[in-house]
């Protein structure tokens, strides 16, 4: 297919800048249909970027004849039953992150998929973004010889509508599978197996620091890759401020960079590099293009389910889900 038409499940804040302008403004990518619970507010999304088709009715959505595949921007409870009904539908499908409550659920709505012969992709897409392909790049040329650690500190005060104890689905460990930590910490989790390779043993402690919601407002953890390296990280959502700095310590040099802010991706080996490599206006744009072509067979997208279940799988040993 020369151009992918997609339909869009929800229509909330991740879908105005960052992720929704991607789908039809890409290259080879269309969104043809988005659907939403209330009526106003999906028709408005619609209206403003210009979709052609509104639906309150998921059903009816993911059964439109005119769509090929199916991006699924919700909260993720509801990630594995929506994500099976575009299976059974025999469409393509696009699952915000992370992939869903669980390893369990992630592993059967990844089965499902590949026993259709359909693609399943999670919306990690820093694994795309231009500031990690060059850190990756880096790697494989060697630039810090051998990986020996990484570390990644992730911390923020918190915000006025947490310590008003606002409802927030972000802090429902029964919407969002925990708290910020699954949020959040998700896409460094994946990120980092994506440049380093697999976590095969990973151990962590949770506490709720403040109380101010069900979930955990800080965490640590320890793990070890399949390569040899070792890595530990700090989440802290209760902080005096906000910090986001990963570094990565090899034989031979550092390359140091944020998960999330656009700091200068830094690398102290055989010489000193500073580089700014901004974000694209809408930061999925990468991540769709990848899944276009993936869907199309031009390239292999590294975004794809069986890559986001081991992240699911870390998650679940540090926060002892089951």
């Amino acid at each position: 297919m020369n151009v992918v038409r997609w339909g869009m499940i929800g229509c909330g804040s991740v879908a105005e800048r960052k992720s929704g302008p991607a789908f039809y403004k890409a290259p080879g990518s269309a969104l043809v249909a988005v659907m939403g619970r209330r009526r106003e507010a999906v028709a408005d999304y619609a209206a403003r970027h210009g979709i052609a088709r509104v639906y309150t009715d998921v059903d009816a959505l993911i059964n439109d004849p005119e769509v090929d595949a199916v991006y699924i921007a919700t909260p993720p409870d509801s990630h594995r039953a929506y994500a099976l009904q575009v299976a059974a539908a025999g469409k393509h499908c696009c699952v915000e992150k992370p992939m869903s409550l669980s390893a369990g659920q992630s592993r059967e709505m990844q089965q499902v998929f590949a026993d259709a012969g359909l693609h399943l992709f999670v919306s990690y897409y820093r694994r795309s973004l231009p500031r990690f392909q060059q850190v990756r790049q880096w790697l494989e040329e060697g630039r810090i010889g051998e990986v020996r650690h990484l570390t990644w500190t992730l911390t923020k005060a918190p915000s006025e509508a947490d310590q008003e104890g606002r409802a927030n689905w972000r802090t429902d460990p029964a919407i969002a599978g925990g708290g910020y930590f699954a949020d959040l910490a998700s896409h460094g989790l994946d990120l980092f197996q994506y440049l380093l390779g697999d976590i095969d043993e990973v151990s962590g402690l949770t506490a709720r620091q403040a109380g101010l919601y069900a979930a955990e407002d800080a965490v640590s953890a320890c793990w070890r890759f399949a390569c040899g390296a070792l890595g530990m990280g700090c989440w802290n959502f209760v902080a005096d401020r906000r910090e986001d700095r990963v570094e990565l310590i090899g034989s031979k040099g550092r390359i140091s960079f944020s998960v999330f802010d656009e700091h200068p991706v830094q690398l102290e080996a055989d010489e000193s590099l500073s580089l700014h490599i901004a974000h694209h206006e809408h930061i999925q744009w990468h991540h769709v293009l990848g899944m276009n072509a993936h869907i199309r067979g031009e390239t292999q997208h590294p975004a794809v389910a069986a890559q986001a279940l081991k992240t699911d799988w870390v998650m679940d040993q540090i926060l002892k889900r089951h």
